[in-house]
């Protein structure tokens, strides 16, 4: 059976078009350089879903343990600035090493109801915290 070359066409452009809209929604916040873990880099994807919720997608290269720091803490919590509702934790930041590589690449996909204007990560002893308390390792710009 013979495929039209528009069938074939959208076989193909349709999945890159449907990737191109769900990205284009979403907006991206990016981690200022560190002077306490200068090799940590990372990025913030947030995209508004049809429930008034924001998901947010943390994503870093990098981050040495938070035990290693000179202020030696045990994990770390990523925090939003809220426009309304203050500083929200949106959750611990743990570090994983690749199956084939010894980088360490740190992940969190979570979601809240308030809107984030810009983004930071503490070291802190605890994740189950309502303020921050330790040292700002990361900021987004």
């Amino acid at each position: 059976m013979k495929k039209s070359f528009t069938s074939v066409l959208l076989n193909f452009l349709l999945p890159i078009l449907m990737v191109f809209i769900i990205t284009s929604c979403s907006k991206k916040f990016v981690f200022n350089n560190s002077a306490i873990v200068p090799a940590a880099e990372g990025s913030i994807k947030m995209k508004k879903d049809k429930n008034d919720n924001y998901g947010v997608k943390l994503s870093v290269k990098n981050l040495a343990p938070a035990n290693d720091l000179v202020e030696s803490r045990n994990t770390y919590v990523l925090w939003a600035n809220t426009r309304n509702n203050g500083i929200k934790n949106l959750g611990q930041v743990k570090n994983e090493t690749g199956l084939f590589s010894k980088a360490l690449k740190s992940e969190l996909n979570t979601a809240t109801p308030f809107e984030p204007q810009s983004f930071f990560i503490t070291a802190e002893n605890k994740a189950d915290i309502n303020y921050p308390d330790g040292q700002v390792i990361l900021k987004t710009k």
